[in-house]
């Protein structure tokens, strides 16, 4: 992991891994050329700075380019899409199994809620 709270992620095996060791993990498949990849990139870093808790919430990117096996693994055909995961298997936060596009209200409501569950199970341990 490097100092920013974000896992950057080289391919499927580093996902499952990072998934067995985090109860949440939120996920962003980009690609180095997408503009709106490009575009949220400072406001996600900044929710993950902020929400980041180890071994419980953790803030994963995904270049879909270098780790296809991850993309495939997770059907993933927009960039940029945000996807959340309780124990390794995909979750709704708020509804939403996902979101598809550079939507920084919606992502941060999704981390916001995450966050929120993060501190409830790091109360209770």
């Amino acid at each position: 992991m490097s100092g920013d709270n974000l896992h950057h992620i080289n391919s499927l095996a580093e996902l499952q891994s990072l998934f067995a060791s985090t109860t949440y993990v939120v996920v962003d498949f980009y690609a180095d050329w997408c503009g709106p990849c490009k575009a949220i990139a400072p406001h996600y870093e900044t929710l993950a700075k902020q929400h980041s808790a180890p071994g419980i919430l953790a803030f994963a990117k995904v270049n879909v380019d270098h780790a296809q096996d991850a993309a495939r693994a997770h059907s993933v055909s927009a960039m940029p899409t945000f996807m959340f995961f309780k124990e390794g298997r995909q979750v709704a936060v708020n509804g939403q199994p996902m979101i598809r596009g550079a939507d920084p209200r919606a992502l941060s409501a999704a981390a916001e809620k995450l966050s929120g569950l993060a501190k409830k199970r790091m109360a209770a341990a």
